[in-house]
């Protein structure tokens, strides 16, 4: 152990209480995502540069678009933390299932239920799904970001036990140093996969329908995986066989989608 560790910042999960209503840094962190999402999404869709041929979404479907989001990683992130992170404890209690109040998002529910809305959405819009995929794709990762921010602040989600000289202690987990990789994650899952998305939309991915998509999901799947080897398991869940995690065994088929969707992409001739 180190014979020192870095002070973990006691900052208050509570951004603004005004009288009983209280507004949390979790809550803070998805409407900051929502929103810059919503803001760059209409500045791709609105550079026609970008896309050349392929048909896309115009700036306004955008303002609908964002709604159809928020509703499936919501709902899709609380019903995906109940099947995979903790089935059993909400079989014997149902309704705590509905208490998101008191926490318990899964990352891969939400994408599941993102993806479901946006099909839905590319449907009624009769707009072709992989542009619409793209587009959201393109502007995940700063949600991510802002998540995985949030986790830090709540002190949750922490690391393993390290004696690296940059552990903290975290309040909810014991006596020992800790990996901070609530910021390994931000860093990998936001910064370095939004620096990865967006070079790619500069450089013409947009023309060829699902390279963004693929990039995204692959890359997510690689980070992800990366961030398990310093994050704590889930106590109720544990190391799974051959010591993975749960987050490792729901991002490998990721990587493998991501990965097969960019070799179809890049096959395709690009459009203009």
């Amino acid at each position: 152990m180190p014979l020192f560790a870095i002070a973990y910042p006691m900052i208050d999960p509570v951004a603004l209480q005004i009288g009983p209503i209280a507004i949390r840094w979790y809550a803070l962190a998805y409407i900051a995502g929502l929103l810059l999402g919503w803001w760059l999404a209409k500045r791709i869709c609105a550079k026609d540069a970008l896309w050349g041929a392929t048909p896309r979404l115009k700036p306004l479907d955008i303002d609908d678009l964002i709604v159809w989001v928020a509703f499936g990683v919501i709902l899709g992130g609380r019903i995906g933390y109940v099947l995979f992170y903790d089935l059993p404890h909400y079989v014997a209690s149902p309704l705590e299932a509905l208490e998101v109040w008191h926490g318990g998002m899964s990352f891969h529910g939400g994408f599941l239920g993102a993806a479901v809305a946006l099909s839905l959405f590319a449907r009624l819009k009769k707009l072709p799904l992989m542009p619409v995929f793209d587009v959201a794709a393109a502007v995940t990762p700063i949600g991510l970001f802002f998540g995985r921010i949030a986790n830090f602040i709540n002190g949750e989600l922490f690391g393993r036990v390290t004696d690296v000289p940059w552990a903290m202690v975290f309040p909810n987990g014991g006596p020992d140093p800790r990996h901070p990789s609530q910021l390994y994650q931000a860093t990998l899952e936001g910064v370095v996969l939004f620096v990865l998305v967006q070079v790619l939309v500069r450089r013409g991915a947009l023309k060829r329908p699902g390279l963004v998509t693929g990039a995204f999901v692959a890359g997510y799947g690689l980070a992800r995986i990366v961030g398990e080897f310093f994050r704590e398991p889930d106590a109720q869940l544990g190391f799974l066989a051959g010591g993975l995690t749960m987050g490792m065994l729901l991002s490998l088929p990721m990587v493998a989608i991501g990965l097969a969707v960019v070799v179809i992409a890049s096959k395709r001739p690009a459009n203009g």
